[in-house]
């Protein structure tokens, strides 16, 4: 992927959301500094721009080294905090309060971070924490709390999050159309 492409690769899935294109275009920017150490001392002003806009001033916490698949959406960004160690798929989209990361267990160590799967739709005000797998094509309902792995083609909902609904693959392939 050339470097014009990866810094614009979720422009058309935020069409519409100018906050949610200028958020992103940011993240895959500081996402390319990050890759090289002589690019992070060039552009360590623009690590901290970064830093003071997006996370401080806008409240959008996506550190540079998380690692997110092209067409990653987000919308109403408010309150909105990942864990460098999350993993997110291709064409996920993100609301405002949802909290992605790990937990600290009993023997004061932390669990590995969540990792969500391709298409998974993430509603506002939900919380994914541990170590969990979130399956493809998943919808988690707005205040939801996920604690244990989603599988492919769900609808989560509910704290603690539980499985509402299981789509067929001829639905979601219905769907998709």
């Amino acid at each position: 992927m050339n470097f014009l492409a990866y810094l614009f690769q979720d422009w058309s899935a935020n069409r519409g959301n100018i906050k949610g294109r200028l958020v992103l275009f940011l993240f895959r920017s500081v996402q390319l500094v990050n890759r090289n150490m002589l690019l992070k001392i060039l552009f360590c002003w623009h690590l901290v721009l970064y830093r003071v806009f997006v996370e401080w001033h806008l409240g959008i916490e996506l550190p540079r080294k998380l690692t997110a698949g092209k067409g990653l959406i987000v919308y109403h960004g408010q309150a909105l905090v990942v864990n460098q160690g999350v993993v997110i798929g291709e064409n996920c989209v993100l609301r405002n309060s949802v909290t992605i990361g790990h937990k600290k267990l009993a023997d004061g160590t932390f669990s590995k971070c969540p990792r969500l799967g391709n298409h998974v739709d993430v509603g506002a005000n939900v919380c994914i924490i541990g170590d969990v797998t979130i399956g493809d094509n998943v919808i988690i309902g707005a205040g939801a709390v996920v604690i244990k792995d989603v599988p492919d083609n769900s609808v989560a909902v509910g704290n603690p999050a539980r499985i509402l609904e299981q789509k067929t693959e001829a639905a979601t392939r219905i769907e998709l159309i």
